[in-house]
């Protein structure tokens, strides 16, 4: 039987809670709430928690990562939203909360804000500017088209093509161009054309409505194109309609058509181009020639007759070419002698020239020397025998010798001058005039 409140068995906090839980979700199991967003948190399991309020109260919401994937926008702080979902209490921390199953800005469509957000953002990071756009080739030759197989954009783009150029090479990439697929679809197939090289690419789709449209305002359409090697023209929808795929491209068309158009220029045009610029060319050509051809006669009159001309030069030539023997002969001889001048100075500076003199001199410097060292020897050996005899004398080794004899206390090796700086047991070490002898003290004899 259920316990009502105000019985006399209590309830548990679990107990009241959970009665609390089931009764808001059985009252409120279908609610829609308008507010603005504040308190926005998204931790690393992808839920998303925020409050829910207006000018006098706040309520607790979440929303489960499995439904923020249908948001075409991003929750922010400040956003004032519409959502739907259900009431229901937290138990470990007893509040009440909403869990929010869908969620819708107020004023503007889900699509429109989104397309706002992504924008901005993208924009900030410099994928829409104009300095990494780049120029269309004059003349393609190879053209690859993403497009729906099946719409008129790819009827429409194929037959201005071959009207306008026949000779032109055509590599189609089929692709749905809108629902849930379409922008993977369509990023895929960019990175594919890549690889095939072609000269331009052209993504292209027929009109609808925003969310028809909305597979190339996603994110990844963008950066497809962006890092493209291909410069890609877009001709998505009608002249009204934009899209962020036509922001990021290297060319944007009004219309599929355009785009084609506006990629190969008219073989009739190109042949009509290369017809005029052929006549400006004989034109400027037949100029030249008369020109030159008036500049000729000119000079011709002003050289007067050429056979005078030439053998006055002739003579001219005959002349400087005597003069610069002549000047030949007289600079060949002037180095000649200066060449002889020098080898005169060498020859007096020969190292042979100067090594006899250097034999001369040393050979008297020998006869010299000789005599004055024997001499100085003599008198050197004189003065040591002299020096070593009064050493010999004064040596300790000599007084040894003569009977006398050296003490020292071990182990310091310290002179002993008195008998009365050693004890009975003392070691002392005794030199003699040939070797010495270690001994110990019995006792001290006094005289």
């Amino acid at each position: 039987m259920n316990r009502r409140i105000g019985e006399e068995t209590p309830l548990t906090v679990s107990e009241l809670t959970r009665r609390v839980r089931e009764s808001l979700e059985i009252e409120f199991s279908r609610v829609i709430v308008e507010g603005e967003i504040a308190n926005l948190k998204i931790p690393s399991s992808g839920h998303v928690y925020f409050t829910l309020k207006d000018e006098s109260a706040q309520i607790s919401a979440v929303l489960f990562r499995a439904a923020v994937g249908f948001l075409k926008f991003r929750p922010a702080d400040g956003l004032k939203v519409i959502c739907r979902g259900r009431l229901t209490v937290y138990e470990p921390r007893g509040t009440y909360q909403i869990v929010v199953e869908t969620m819708d800005p107020c004023g503007r469509g889900a699509l429109q804000l989104a397309f706002e957000q992504i924008k901005k953002r993208l924009a900030a990071e410099g994928l829409f500017d104009e300095g990494r756009k780049r120029p269309l080739p004059f003349l393609p030759i190879r053209v690859g088209v993403i497009t729906s197989p099946t719409g008129a954009a790819i009827r429409d783009v194929l037959r201005v093509l071959r009207d306008r150029f026949a000779d032109l090479q055509i590599l189609i990439h089929p692709v749905p161009v809108q629902g849930p697929a379409a922008a993977r679809a369509v990023s895929r197939a960019i990175d594919e054309m890549n690889r095939h090289s072609p000269d331009v690419l052209l993504l292209v789709r027929g009109g609808g409505s925003l969310e028809d449209l909305w597979a190339f305002n996603e994110e990844e359409v963008v950066r497809a194109i962006v890092r493209s090697r291909v410069p890609v023209v877009t001709g998505i929808g009608h002249e009204t309609d934009f899209t962020l795929a036509d922001f990021a491209s290297d060319v944007r068309a009004p219309t599929p058509t355009a785009a084609a158009s506006m990629i190969v220029r008219s073989k009739i045009e190109l042949h009509e181009k290369i017809d005029l610029l052929a006549r400006r060319l004989a034109m400027g050509a037949r100029a030249v020639f008369r020109e030159q051809r008036s500049r000729l006669r000119h000079a011709s009159r002003d050289l007067g007759d050429l056979t005078v001309l030439l053998e006055r030069f002739a003579q001219r030539v005959d002349d400087l070419a005597g003069r610069l023997r002549g000047a030949w002969r007289e600079r060949g001889n002037e180095r000649r002698r200066e060449l002889e001048a020098v080898v005169r100075r060498l020859m007096r500076r020969h190292p042979e020239a100067g090594l006899a003199r250097q034999r001369g001199r040393l050979e008297t410097a020998r006869r010299i020397l000789a005599p004055a060292m024997r001499t100085g020897l003599g008198v050197r050996r004189q003065t040591l025998r002299r020096l070593s005899e009064r050493l010999a004398a004064l040596s300790p080794l000599g007084v040894l010798s003569r009977g006398y004899s050296l003490t020292f206390a071990l182990p310091e090796m310290a002179v002993v001058r008195s008998a009365a700086a050693l004890s009975p047991g003392d070691r002392i070490r005794v030199r003699l005039g040939e070797g010495s002898v270690d001994a110990t003290v019995d006792r001290k004899v006094d005289g």
